[in-house]
């Protein structure tokens, strides 16, 4: 069955499982790697400089790409969507003007 702008809502819902599966195997790995490499390192950012373990940098380095990536996909949805709006005004008021 079709359903909102001809996408099949099956194809939809696999997409998501297929990216939930994706999100889980990477998230296995990363922790694997994390704790098969728990000795301490230096880190130095900009001023900071500090010691810890490297799962522990590793897993906070994962979780800033992935704020970071969902920032940046946001931002995309967030401006495709405004220009979708304003095309759709645009579509609107010329048939307003043609109509009358």
């Amino acid at each position: 069955m079709r359903c909102c702008g001809g996408t099949d809502r099956r194809s939809q819902e696999g997409g998501t499982l297929f990216t939930i599966v994706i999100i889980i195997i990477i998230a296995a790995v990363v922790a694997i790697f994390s704790l098969q490499n728990a000795t301490p390192v230096s880190v130095t950012f900009l001023s900071l400089h500090f010691e810890a373990s490297l799962a522990i940098v590793i897993l906070l380095s994962v979780l800033a790409g992935f704020i970071l990536g969902m920032i940046v996909l946001l931002t995309v949805r967030i401006a495709r969507s405004s220009r979708k709006k304003m095309k759709q005004n645009r579509e609107h008021k010329i048939k307003d003007t043609t109509h009358d």
